[in-house]
Order: C-alpha cells, then sequence, then structure tokens
C-alpha cells in the first residue's frame, strides 16, 4: 500500500463497554478498490469495529482515520461518503421498494428528478425493476437485502460497508448476492464486510483479517491464508458413530496434523491421495472417505480450535 493512502486506516484500536473490551487494540489499513474483510464467530468483534469506521460508535482508545479524516472532529463529513448496509434490514416497510430509495436519496441533497434517476440504476443494479411498485413486507429475505444494500449505494459512496450481508439467506439468495457484490468490485468500489461465511470471505475478499476475542489473530489472502496455516489438500475420515478419540493415535503421522470434530477426524496432508492409501495399509477402515482443498475453515480451525458457524 506504499505511496496509496487508505481508506480506512487504524492502529492500535480499541472499543469497550464498561468492563468488556469487544475490540482490543487492532491495526488495520483498507487500500482504495480492496475488498475487505472481517472473519470471524459471533462476538469476536467485528460489528464493534464496522461501527467505529462507520462513524456510529467513537473508539475507547488508539488512531482512526477515514478518508484521513478523525471521525470524532468529521463525522459528517465521512458518513456522507459511505454506504452502509446494517446486520439487520432497517427498510420503511411504509414506502415501496423505489421510495425506499428515493427518500434515501433525499437525505444526500439529490433533487427529486437526481434521485428517481437514482433509483432506476439501483433497482436494475438489484434486480428489483419487477418489483419497484410493491410494499417492503411481502419482499423475500433476499430481496429485501439486496434493497438495503442498493440503498447503501445511492450516494454513490467512495466506500461500502456490509456487515454480514448474507446472515440469514439460503443459498441460491446468497449466491445472487455475491453476484450482485462482485459488480461492485469491478466497478472498482471499495467493500469492507464482516461475515462468518467463510466461503463467502473467499468468494468476495482480496484480502482479510481474522478475529477472534477482539484481536486479529491472522491476516492476508484468503489463499495466502491456507497457504501459510493449512496443507494443500485435507482428507475428511469418518468412522460411523465409533469414538473418535481412540483414532488419533493410529492415524499419527500421516500427513501434518490430525483435528478431531464432533462427527469427522480432518487429516491434514501434502497429498490427500497418499494419505487416504496409508490410512487403508494400517487396515483403518472409515466409513467414509473425503478428499479436497483446504479452506478458510481449516484455517481458523487451526487458529482458534472451534469452527466459525456459532
Amino acid at each position: 500500500m506504499s505511496g496509496v493512502q487508505p481508506l480506512v486506516h487504524a492502529r492500535g484500536l480499541v472499543k469497550r463497554f464498561g468492563d468488556f473490551v469487544a475490540v482490543d487494540g487492532i491495526d488495520i489499513d483498507v487500500a482504495p478498490g480492496e475488498a475487505f474483510g472481517f472473519l470471524g464467530p459471533n462476538g469476536a468483534g467485528k460489528s464493534s469495529t464496522m461501527r467505529m469506521i462507520s462513524c456510529v460508535s467513537m473508539p475507547s482508545a488508539g488512531e482512526l482515520r477515514i478518508f484521513g479524516m478523525d471521525p470524532a472532529r468529521e463525522g459528517p463529513r465521512i458518513r456522507g461518503r459511505l454506504g452502509v448496509c446494517p446486520q439487520l434490514d432497517n427498510l420503511d416497510p411504509d414506502l415501496t421498494v423505489r421510495e425506499n430509495l428515493t427518500t434515501y436519496a433525499r437525505y444526500f441533497g439529490l433533487s427529486r428528478a437526481q434521485a428517481r434517476a437514482r433509483a432506476e440504476e439501483l433497482l436494475e443494479f438489484a434486480q428489483l425493476r419487477d418489483r419497484a411498485s410493491s410494499r417492503v413486507e411481502p419482499l423475500s429475505g433476499g430481496m429485501k437485502r439486496r434493497l438495503t444494500i442498493a440503498r447503501a449505494m445511492v450516494n454513490e459512496p467512495d466506500l461500502v460497508l456490509l456487515d454480514e450481508p448474507t446472515t440469514g439467506l439460503d443459498p441460491q439468495a446468497r449466491h445472487l448476492l455475491w453476484e450482485r457484490l462482485f459488480r461492485l468490485k469491478q466497478r472498482g468500489v471499495t467493500l469492507v464486510l464482516t461475515t462468518h461465511y467463510m466461503d463467502e470471505a473467499e468468494q468476495l475478499c482480496d484480502r482479510l483479517v481474522v478475529m477472534d476475542g477482539g484481536r486479529i489473530v491472522a491476516e492476508g489472502s484468503p489463499r495466502s491464508l491456507i497457504a501459510s496455516y493449512s496443507s494443500p489438500e485435507v482428507v475428511e475420515l469418518r468412522f460411523g458413530g465409533q469414538e473418535l478419540a481412540g483414532f488419533v493415535a493410529p492415524l499419527d503421522g500421516i500427513g501434518d496434523r490430525v483435528d478431531v470434530l464432533p462427527d469427522r477426524i480432518l487429516l491434514y496432508a501434502k497429498d490427500g491421495d497418499a494419505a487416504v492409501s496409508e490410512v487403508h495399509r494400517r487396515e483403518l477402515v472409515p466409513s467414509s472417505v473425503l478428499v479436497r482443498r483446504s479452506s478458510l475453515e481449516d484455517v481458523f480451525l487451526h487458529l482458534t480450535g472451534r469452527t466459525l458457524v456459532e
């Protein structure tokens, strides 16, 4: 990021609520045009960090600059250049889909004609043109989420903040939303998002930090994190309801490490097929075997010892 001023710059950023430390001294930089993610379980400090970046919650300690400005002194100027998609949809149920966009646009000083034109662009982007005259309440969860993101774009922001954008959506709606966000990336829009879905972080983020207990425990691109904290391949072994802890010793030495989950054993190896052959050579008989590439879930298991979705 040498020579380029980051849109978000934080050093030693802290957020306390009484005696509870939600964010514990994190350092972040987000470059223009980047899709940057905060990955972690519920309670990791992701949303508290996003609220500080969006200038609705002041830091308890540390340095924070957005567009080079101090949120404590220039919050309104910063908020005028942000687009915010909160964790929970807060659309106006008494307005139509189109009116949710045009009314919000007026808050940013757009004329009625400009607001109508901008709303039509965003209805097309969100694939909601055929529901433009509908009230919000009958919309599906995916439609409401797309409308919330479209509303966040109404002021043509320099930075869009998305707090767990696909939580609660079915797989089809999630993938459609990913496609919309990818289009924003292609336009050069800077995205900062939080998620506890590992596949979402891999799909959308150029770079991310893994948070746990209010701290950053790892940082990098999805592929670099996988290369640093996991093996190229993972073998998933299931043993038909048998006590899994008893298989750890017999599997010792096959691959780099073994993780025992409630329903399966993960065997980390450079060559998954060779590892499976060694499992069989040792006369172990799993009920099912799956060889796959490593993922961010494996990174998180290595860093924290638990799965992300909690």
